[in-house]
């Protein structure tokens, strides 16, 4: 019967500060995508940039705030379009009375 080879060594697992982690989460934030992101900093597991993103995300701070003023805008900007789309409406239809 075959040996089997023992297993390698174990790597040793790399730490992230916590600047670091919020500065990747950060660019994810930006729009740049998440295996850009991790290709660009060297980290092998697009799903720790997702993980970091919760964890800052749940205990507060600057990615929280970002995440809030963007939903903001986006409610802002979805109020906006909507009362644009009403006006259309209501124009198509006098218009279309007219005829």
């Amino acid at each position: 019967m075959a040996k089997r080879k023992s297993k390698s060594p174990q790597h040793a697992r790399r730490t992230f500060t916590k600047q670091f982690k919020q500065e990747a989460v950060q660019m994810l934030l930006d729009g740049h995508t998440a295996s850009s992101v991790s290709k660009n900093l060297g980290i092998d597991n697009t799903n720790l940039l997702y993980r970091w993103k919760a964890e800052l995300v749940a205990e507060g701070g600057p990615v929280a705030e970002t995440l809030d003023a963007e939903v903001r805008e986006l409610r802002e900007e979805l109020q906006r379009t909507k009362r644009e789309r009403d006006i259309l409406k209501k124009a198509l239809t006098i218009f279309s009375q007219q005829e």
